[in-house]
């Protein structure tokens, strides 16, 4: 969703990629709460963060969004300008019924780009 987000939003100023540690199969939860938003996800395809690891790429910044215990586990990418650290709930981890489910993924994606908004405001022009 983070990916998507800044993409959407800010899409002239940046190129994100996104990648998981343990890629596996797209959240429908996630697709539905960023279809609300206007963007199309469903076509998107898990990565592995490793992948682009080893491919070499060098990123300005690398931005991890998972929980703090999964954070250190992701790899140090050579070249990086800054790497942060923004904590959001995993939307696979979420409990309850479909809606209540959707609605804290709704809430995650909404966390997410309130944080994008407030970082991208924050770097120079």
């Amino acid at each position: 969703m983070a990916e998507a987000l800044l993409n959407s939003l800010y899409g002239d100023r940046f190129e994100a990629e996104s990648a998981g540690l343990e890629p596996g199969t797209l959240n429908p939860l996630a697709v539905k709460a960023m279809r609300e938003r206007g963007i199309d996800i469903s076509h998107h395809q898990t990565k592995d963060v490793f992948e682009f690891f080893k491919s070499g790429r060098r990123y300005s910044y690398v931005i991890t969004v998972c929980d703090e215990a999964n954070g250190e586990r992701c790899p140090i990418f050579p070249g990086i300008a800054a790497k942060l650290h923004w904590g959001f709930e995993d939307p696979s981890s979420f409990t309850g019924t479909d809606a209540e489910r959707l609605e804290q993924t709704i809430l995650a994606r909404n966390q997410m780009e309130k944080k994008i908004r407030e970082w991208v405001s924050s770097l120079p022009r």
